[in-house]
């Protein structure tokens, strides 16, 4: 279990007093882990997986986020505010995750206040990634968005299914086939 938090030296360091804080899960694809409409309660560390956050717009499946190893996640609005979520947390391939409840969460932050420079990073992190998004939605065409989404995160397109691809470019996978097809057309015409 201590492997995903040894890149967090406060954790590593103190792990013999917070390891039974945390939950070992191995979890199957497409496990709803939250539901919109639930108050997070936990909070997700992957150690091995692909998660995705997404909602429901009258019945289209929108997906907001993806997450891989060595990353959080929860719907961190619900988890902080204890406020029903606006997000489904899911899981898109097998998945071994370390939980923490919010009880320990809390608890843990109390016996090293260091943690808090760490999770003020992730948040910070997290708020620049999706002004990103938001931005890039506004003013990047489909096919820039996707090739952007190529460079800079290559693993997402082998990992992901197609059609959640998609909808977190904000296009149809019929569009999306377009897209692709047009540019392996361009690089072989090129």
């Amino acid at each position: 279990m201590k492997s995903y938090f040894n890149h967090i030296p406060y954790i590593r360091d103190n792990w013999g007093e917070l390891q039974s804080m945390f939950t070992e899960i191995h979890v199957p694809p497409k496990t709803t882990l939250l539901r919109e409409g639930e108050i997070a309660s936990r909070i997700y560390f992957i150690n091995q997986g692909c998660l995705r956050l997404w909602f429901n717009d009258d019945g289209r499946d929108i997906t907001f986020q993806f997450f891989f190893e060595q990353q959080e996640v929860s719907s961190f609005e619900s988890f902080y505010n204890n406020e029903t979520s606006l997000f489904n947390i899911e899981t898109v391939e097998f998945s071994h995750l370390i939980t923490i409840e919010k009880e320990n969460y809390l608890k843990m932050f109390k016996m090293i206040p260091q943690l808090k420079e760490y999770a003020s990073e992730i948040l910070a992190e997290r708020f620049v990634n999706y002004t990103k998004l938001f931005l890039s939605r506004i003013k990047d065409s489909p096919q820039k968005r996707y090739m952007e989404l190529c460079s800079q995160n290559p693993q997402l397109l082998e990992r992901v299914p197609h059609h959640y691809i998609a909808s977190y470019l904000g296009i149809t996978s019929v569009s999306l086939s377009r897209i692709r097809n047009r540019i392996s057309s361009d690089i072989n015409n090129g």
